[in-house]
């Protein structure tokens, strides 16, 4: 992966502004450790950090081509992986296209000039470019169907500025960090950030499956993809070795690379599924043992407690996987001191609010994972995607008239103070959003019941939290200049199985049974009966601790922040709400946390509330 950015003015000349555009490039400057480049016009300024993957020497960017000699020149700046580039390469060789490189990025260009912005539609992979047609005097903002790489924008009379995350936007100076009371309930619970929106006023990200085209005529949205209810044909064993194959074919797909790659195992059935798939991939392409990495947290020994999310910990099932598929696994233990020193960090990745010891941990991984690899691959978003999550099987949660993933926890939002819950009404918000993504939704005509209810569910768990799990991983992984891969992102599979009945879909009676049923023949059973478990959270008293007295010095302190927004008597009864099992959070940390990471992000950032 890489970091992009860029401005588009169609009222000045930006040709001299190659120091401006040089700031937002070298604040990507982690997303691309490898090299950097400024391409600069009348009209546009574009600027590429990279992180090289596939062709090390060809692949530098921007990059650019005429559509003819003489003719105005096309300019590309890309983040990603395009995994199908080959296939597309033959093609475009075949219409006469000249390709210099090996790289992907020249495939994507060539693309876009033999087929302009319906290129994309042709693209398997992750990613997120933007290309300056100086012919057409126009700009496209391109975003990946799952959106796993991230996009924004400003928009601003007569231009645009543009940047893999918000902080290349951020150094410019013709961008001021502001906020609404509005969005204080998806900073306060970002699964509730609606597609393209950010808490920020005047920043938006590109929507996943969507291209943003700017000419001097304005700016238009186009979505190019989205799931579509079909009725499934298959019976049960076909959905199965359908499934199978499907994986087994994006993960080969997947293991491209010219630098060193490896994959995150925690043991669990989705992680250990990816790790065996490319294990097998590296023994018969005769390469060295596959490299796997795992987190746990210093003291987990003692402190750890089981919850209906966590009920176990990764280390005895990462050891015993790796064992079966012959991995040279590598328990990364991170301290609370560790922990500790990687939050500012983490927070400076982050550039909204951080997750606490959560994006801290995960940082830290990735950079033990760093050491050896450049490149790894991951198992998120199978538990999306074949409906993992305890709250799918939990009627109450599964039959609520809201999100099925809020579960039983607390909402933060009930502890703002009462003349902000009357002015901003956090729950009609909720309910909002809710309605107006079951509203786009593609239904099935005569489905109903549990069936129907279940694609719903599913549906609602591939908007908003999992695009906050794709943002964590993204940006934690590459402040460290790690590209991070995840086979269950890719179209073709979540198309497939999006449609599969739930019942087929539960069909050995409990969660994920067409992953498991798929690849009984590849791991050994405890990992392959395990329980859903997710990334693991520390249980350290000491963290807890700080945590909560953070938060009740914050509810003490007229210079917040949010002073004035919180009901500074209502965080005492949130604390004591937090303590009781859930659903959905290890514990209160885990559950307040927000809170405390709202006001460091406005206090660092200087976001000022309109």
């Amino acid at each position: 992966m890489c970091g992009i950015a860029g401005w588009v003015d169609f009222e000045r000349d930006l040709s001299g502004q190659g120091a401006c555009l040089g700031e937002m490039t070298a604040a990507l400057a982690p997303r691309g450790p490898d090299d950097s480049g400024l391409w600069l016009s009348r009209h546009a300024a574009v600027g590429h950090r990279r992180l090289a993957v596939i062709d090390i020497a060809g692949g530098a960017q921007p990059m650019a081509a005429t559509r003819s000699p003489g003719g105005g020149e096309i300019v590309l700046t890309y983040s990603g992986e395009v995994y199908n580039f080959r296939q597309l390469r033959t093609e475009l060789e075949a219409r006469g296209h000249r390709l210099r490189t090996r790289s992907d990025t020249e495939v994507v260009l060539h693309a876009y000039l033999e087929w302009g912005a319906s290129a994309v539609e042709r693209m398997v992979g992750i990613f997120a470019f933007a290309v300056w047609d100086t012919d057409q005097r126009q700009l496209l903002l391109v975003r990946d169907r799952l959106g796993v790489k991230p996009l924004y924008y400003h928009r601003y009379p007569g231009g645009l500025l543009f940047g893999s995350e918000p902080k290349a936007i951020l150094a410019h100076p013709l961008f001021t960090a502001r906020m609404s009371e509005q969005s204080l309930p998806m900073l306060l619970n970002p699964r509730l950030t609606p597609a393209g929106r950010t808490p920020l006023l005047d920043l938006a990200e590109v929507r996943p499956g969507h291209v943003v085209r700017l000419t001097p005529s304005g700016l238009a949205e186009t979505r190019y993809w989205a799931l579509e209810a079909r009725e499934h044909a298959d019976d049960l064993d076909k959905t199965v070795s359908t499934v199978r194959e499907l994986v087994e074919q994006i993960v080969a797909e997947q293991m491209v690379a010219d630098v060193p790659l490896g994959t995150l195992l925690s043991g669990g059935l989705d992680s250990s599924v990816v790790a065996a798939l490319a294990a097998e991939f590296r023994r018969e392409n005769g390469a060295e043992p596959l490299a796997t990495y795992s987190v746990d947290f210093a003291g987990a020994d003692t402190d750890f407690r089981p919850t209906v999310l966590r009920p176990e910990r990764d280390g005895p099932y990462a050891a015993l996987a790796a064992a079966h598929i012959g991995s040279v696994h590598r328990e990364v233990v991170v301290s609370d001191e560790r922990m500790r020193a990687a939050l500012p960090a983490a927070r400076r990745a982050r550039d909204l609010p951080s997750l606490g010891q959560l994006d801290a941990s995960m940082l830290e991984l990735f950079g033990a994972v760093r050491q050896t690899s450049t490149v790894a691959l991951s198992g998120e978003a199978a538990d999306e995607v074949f409906g993992g999550y305890p709250w799918f099987f939990h009627d109450e949660a599964v039959w609520a008239d809201t999100f099925p993933w809020l579960g039983d926890a607390v909402r933060l939002t009930d502890f703002l103070a009462p003349d902000v819950r009357s002015r901003i009404k956090p729950r009609d918000q909720e309910q909002d959003l809710y309605r107006s993504l079951l509203a786009g939704m593609s239904g099935l005509p005569g489905e109903t019941g549990l069936t129907a209810r279940m694609r719903e569910a599913l549906y609602l768990s591939m908007q908003g939290p999992l695009a906050v799990l794709l943002d964590r991983k993204d940006r934690m992984s590459m402040a460290v200049g790690l590209e991070v891969r995840v086979p269950f992102c890719d179209h073709r599979l979540v198309e497939y199985v999006w449609n599969v009945p739930w019942e087929m879909k539960t069909a050995d009676g409990r969660e994920k049974s067409l992953l498991r049923m798929a690849f009984a023949d590849r791991l050994p059973t405890p990992v392959l009966e395990r329980p859903k478990s997710a990334y693991p959270a520390t249980f350290s008293p000491d963290y807890a601790s700080e945590v909560i007295s953070g938060i009740r010095a914050l509810a003490a302190d007229p210079r917040s922040p949010l002073a004035g927004l919180l009901d500074r008597r209502g965080i005492e009864d949130a604390i004591a709400a937090a303590d009781r099992p859930t659903l959905v959070f290890a514990n209160p940390a885990h559950v307040l946390t927000p809170l405390l990471e709202v006001d460091l992000w406005m206090r660092e950032l200087g976001v000022t509330v309109c």
